[in-house]
């Protein structure tokens, strides 16, 4: 068979520095295996002799010294990779293929911008938490319309279509995965898990402290820790990780530096307002809804307030999966 028209000739490769480094510690390698192997008679007699206990932590050494150069290797080629790949795919158009920027072509725009929300910042993560808070239920209405076949709440607070479970979810995925958003796909799938699978069981842990009730329950689904996680969902929150990461949060950072600097920095503050205002109303409500499932009548104005406000009809349709756990 011919050569493949890429394929060259070991000669006409391009070799790096760490790749020749590489090939000469494999050589030398080898000429220590032999060294080693004229020692162990010696070692059989002696084996406290200080040669043979100084080659022996050398050689330690030199062991943890590869490991470490190896891991520091792997990770310039993963990210050289896959920052290749993203740029690659960037170009790309077709039916199924939407496109999206690099996190690498984002990188270049910010750093040539005086975008107000450049980098990670405050105001970038706090728009970033709106967007998955909205994002988040407007997903989850559309899985239930082709799941069950209607449109059912998926709302975590009382005004508007925000929960912040999926807000805080984004915040977290950027954060923990900013580092990582040039390395391979599977860096973010597993930093996805870990982050989404810790965050469900905290907040639903939180969520029966606090208000005596659980918004899902997963005690029927197998690989299940204590109903508040399972396997089946980390995996969703890992490729959410890799999809997030890798699609959603450039074209979020890059709509962001369109922002102008004057009205971005109202609006974050504005919704951040709204939202506080919004989380707290949201704690009213459910305490009074939980207190009222146990018989107990509202005290002062502010019970009657949110009786009156919220009642058991609009909580219900709000929150359309809540659950109040069972008095012992």
């Amino acid at each position: 068979m011919g050569k493949s028209k890429n394929e060259k000739r070991p000669e006409e490769r391009f070799v790096t520095d760490i790749e020749a480094e590489s090939l000469r510690l494999c050589d030398t390698v080898t000429k220590t295996e032999h060294e080693v192997a004229d020692i162990y008679s010696q070692m059989v007699s002696d084996p406290d002799a200080e040669e043979i206990t100084e080659r022996g932590e050398s050689l330690r050494r030199a062991a943890a010294n590869i490991t470490k150069a190896q891991i520091e290797v792997f990770r310039i080629s993963d990210e050289y990779h896959a920052r290749r790949k993203d740029l690659e795919k960037q170009k790309k158009r077709g039916f199924l293929h939407i496109p999206s920027p690099s996190n690498a072509s984002v990188d270049l725009s910010e750093s040539l911008s005086d975008s107000f929300a450049k980098g990670l910042n405050i105001y970038k993560i706090l728009l970033i938490g709106f967007v998955g808070s909205f994002a988040g239920v407007i997903i989850e209405l559309l899985w239930c319309l082709v799941n069950k076949g209607y449109l059912e709440s998926r709302s975590g607070l009382v005004y508007g279509p925000f929960n912040l479970l999926y807000g805080a979810g984004a915040v977290l995925l950027t954060v923990c995965l900013y580092k990582f958003r040039n390395r391979g796909a599977l860096v973010s799938f597993l930093g996805g898990l870990i982050v989404g699978s810790v965050l469900e069981y905290v907040c639903s842990w939180g969520q029966e402290v606090v208000f005596g009730t659980r918004s899902w329950d997963y005690s029927h689904m197998p690989f299940n820790l204590n109903g508040r996680i399972c396997l089946l969902y980390s995996i969703f929150w890992g490729l959410l990780g890799v999809l997030w990461i890798k699609r959603i949060y450039p074209i979020t950072a890059k709509l962001i530096l369109k922002i102008p600097n004057k009205w971005g920095k109202i609006v974050t503050w504005a919704m951040l307002v709204f939202i506080v205002f919004d989380a707290c109303m949201t704690v009213g409500a459910l305490t009074r809804w939980s207190r009222r499932t146990e018989g107990v009548e509202p005290y002062g104005i502010v019970g009657e307030f949110f009786d009156e406000r919220f009642p058991d009809e609009r909580m219900e349709k709000i929150f359309a999966n809540m659950k109040f756990s069972e008095k012992k």
